[in-house]
This record gives structure tokens, sequence and C-alpha cells, in this order.
């Protein structure tokens, strides 16, 4: 029987590539963006605050919101699924998807689809489907996985996104982004001339008006909901807001938050389809509402997770992330957020490795537009993974006996001298190898060899009787 690929076998993979490098600068970017952005915005403070009133509020009366938001998005025209889970989810949509005989989809991009495998089903059930934002198409003709939140292709060197160009457009290779983003626009425009059907996901649904928001840097999240004669909008059931006001206030936080931007370049609101009197938009437009283990997640100690508004900051301050790069994580959602949410989204068992990628540095609550408290989310997922199916109970029997002798001093004693004792037989000051379990911590780094002389030795031998 095979042993299940952990995140830490993950990442040691990963960081044998180059792509935590890539992964690295560019989050780092992103954070510096963000402080500029925060520090241009006097009332930032206080909308954080406002906003994470807005989520926790929405949350707590959750089951009331999706009522209001169902009966508005009908009265605008629109219709409402519900999907208990993933399998649900897409042969609803496809279904939607299948009254278009021969039909062509354009996706626009969506964290939830991605967590459906939406692409691929429809593609397995014989439909053409082409990612419309930029890095999920890079993603979709690398046949590769999005490694960021709100970046798909962090992962990526310009040099290798020309490289693919060449390979999979048969286009000139070129390394220019601005020369690759027009092949990518000249290449999409056809798509998005003859979809029958456009999918997209949803930033925030609006309970008092049945809207939706989309946020996107690229005019692809537009054309992908106004010009097919259908418009899918799949929305993860925590994504709602009650007010327009509420959803402006989230606005403000999101962009600045998520790429250092005071507002991002489309904020797109769409209630129901077109009307009489509209001059473009679809025919049909249906939302499918998403639980896929959220209703398990709220009743949980980590329901303030859901709060989550899917900006990346999180991502981008984490050292971990940084280090080993989104794929490390080995599902949708990496990075601290992801280290939280899939363990309650899925079979913990399966990702109970997961909270312990985590430093608890702390920056992650530090970042996160709406406060959640990620690294006690994580404390509280490491406490659950010890009862259930604690991947390192290896590390027991050691913790209790250094336990013990640090409650008694003289055993304490005992073992700082003969720490000492090993210390002679260092050579240089740091071990470059550690055995056994330990040794992960000598494949990345040394570590440092213990004095040869403690600290209770110096104070007795230099006090100088004081």
């Amino acid at each position: 029987m095979s042993q299940p690929v952990t995140f830490r076998r993950r990442a040691v993979e990963e960081m044998s590539t180059s792509k935590p490098a890539a992964v690295d600068r560019a989050a780092r970017r992103f954070t510096g963006k963000r402080q500029w952005a925060v520090d241009d915005f006097a009332a930032m403070e206080e909308t954080r605050d406002r906003g994470r009133q807005i989520r926790l509020h929405t949350l707590a009366n959750l089951h009331h919101y999706l009522g209001q938001f169902a009966d508005s998005v009908e009265r605008a025209g629109g219709q409402v699924l519900w999907a208990a889970d993933a399998g649900e989810a897409n042969q609803m949509i496809g279904r939607l998807v299948g009254k278009k005989e021969g039909s062509l989809v354009i996706k626009s991009k969506s964290m939830v689809t991605e967590e459906l495998e939406l692409l691929h089903y429809l593609e397995d059930q014989g439909h053409t489907v082409v990612e419309t934002d930029l890095g999920e198409f890079i993603v979709q003709i690398a046949e590769d996985h999005p490694s960021h939140i709100i970046a798909p292709v962090m992962h990526l060197t310009r040099q290798d996104v020309g490289e693919l160009f060449h390979e999979q457009l048969d286009l000139p290779y070129t390394d220019d982004p601005p020369t690759l983003t027009q092949m990518a626009r000249r290449h999409l425009r056809r798509y998005f001339l003859t979809a029958d059907v456009g999918i997209s996901g949803v930033n925030m649904g609006i309970a008092e008006t049945g809207s939706i928001v989309t946020i996107t840097n690229e005019g692809n999240g537009w054309l992908t909901t106004a010009a097919p004669r259908m418009h899918i909008a799949v929305m993860g059931m925590e994504r709602l807001v009650p007010t327009f006001e509420d959803a402006a206030t989230i606005v403000e936080i999101l962009a600045r938050s998520a790429t250092g931007q005071r507002l991002s370049v489309y904020t797109n609101f769409v209630t129901g389809p077109r009307r009489a009197q509209d001059p473009d938009g679809p025919d049909e437009f249906v939302v499918v509402i998403v639980d896929n283990g959220r209703s398990k997640v709220l009743a949980s100690e980590a329901s303030e997770i859901l709060a989550c508004i899917r900006c990346g900051a999180c991502l981008n301050v984490c050292p971990v992330f940084r280090e080993v790069g989104g794929h490390a994580y080995g599902q949708v959602y990496p990075g601290p957020v992801g280290a939280v949410l899939a363990p309650g989204l899925s079979d913990f068992k399966e990702w109970v490795d997961l909270p312990y990628a985590s430093s608890l540095c702390g920056a992650c609550r530090e970042v996160c537009p709406v406060r959640i408290d990620i690294p006690k989310l994580l404390v509280t997922q490491r406490e659950r993974a010890t009862k259930e199916n604690d991947p390192f109970r290896w590390m027991g029997p050691g913790l209790a006996l250094y336990r013990q002798i640090g409650k008694r001093p003289a055993l304490w004693k005992t073992a700082i001298a003969a720490a000492g004792v090993a210390g002679r037989f260092r050579k240089g000051e740091w071990f470059h190898r550690l055995p056994f379990h330990t040794k992960g911590w000598t494949d990345s780094r040394d570590f440092p060899a213990p004095a040869s002389q403690s600290f209770r030795q110096w104070w007795k031998e230099n006090r100088g009787g004081t």
C-alpha cells in the first residue's frame, strides 16, 4: 500500500524547482503594494473593522440572507439552484450547458469552480471550455494548477509563459509581458464572440437586490457575463453581504489587500438577465449556490474562516508559503487560509498535516482585511488533529521526556551538561546533518551546535561572587 502524499513531501519536491523563487518575488511585490495602498487610505483600519462586522453578521444569519438572496434573484428574472456538493453542482451546470447543443463555454476566474473541478467535468461531457482570465488561461494550456488565490501563475516567470505560448499556440517566442498579453487577447477574442455559455464566480452576492459582484483586473470578466446568451454564476454559499452599502465596504478593502490598488479595474454588479431595454446581457441568468462542506465548517470551531474575502494577502506574507509555493499545499486553497479551510471542507484526515504548515508568526492575522484570527484557527485544527489523527504522534515520547526533565532541576542540569559534552565534538559552530526525524531541519539549513559551556557554568565562573 502506497504512503499518502504529505505536505512535507510535496514541499520538498516543490523546493527542488524554480517555482518557489518566483512565488517569493511576486509575493513580496504584492505585500509592498498592499502597504502603499493601506497607507494611502486613512480610514483603512475602521473599514476593516466594519468589514469584519459585516462578514461575521452575515455568517451568523446565513440562512436568512441565503433565502433573501434567492428571492431577490428570482424577482430580477434569474434562477437559483442549490448544490449540496461538487458532484451535484457539476451535474446541474452540465445540464444547463447541455441545453446548448455543441456548446462553447467561456469561464472567468473562479476559485469555487476550481474547487469543483468543473472545467474537467464539462470537458469530459464533450463541451469545449476556455478559461479567459489570463492566468487561468495559462494554467489551462499548461495543464497545470493555480498556485495562488488571485495570481494563478505566480509560480511561472515571463520566460516560462513565452515558451508555453510558443509551444502550445505556435506563436513566436517573446518574454515581453505586454506582447504576451496581446497574443492572448487576440487568441481569446473569437471565443468571446461565439460562446454560448459564460460561467463566472461570485466575489459577493447582495441579499437585498439579488445582484452578484465580480471583481477583476481584466475585461474578460465582463465579456464572459455579458456576451453569451446564458450566464451561470457559481457561488460558495458564504459569499453574501446583506446590502449594497455592505458590498461597497468590502470593495474598499479587497483590492487594497489583494493587489495594492485603490480599486480593481473592473468591479461589475450584475442583476438578473437582460431586460427588454438593455442593449446587451444574457437571456438566462442562473446562480448555482454551492455548499460542498461549508455547512460543516460553519458548525465547527473554524467557522470564522468563512469570513474570508479571498484577497490572498495572508499568502503573500506567510513565510512558509513564500518558501514552498502554492502547489505544496496539494489543493485549491493554499497558504494560511487553505491550511484552515481544506481540512474543514474535505476529509480532515486527508489534510491533517496542513494546519502544521505555519510558523504561527501572526503575519496573516495582521494583514487580513477582515481580521480573521488565522493563527488561532490553525491551533484549533492542530488540537483536533492530536485527538483524531495526529501526523506528529512520533514527537509525543520526546516531548513527554522533555516535560519531565524540564520540571526537575537536577535532571535539567544533567541534560545541559550532557549537551555541552556533545558540543565539544562538533566541527565548527553548526551541525550540518541531524539523524532520524530531525534531519528535516538540516535538509535545508544548519542546526546550531550546543555550546561546550552552559550559561549556568559561565555564570558560576564569572559572576565574581555577586
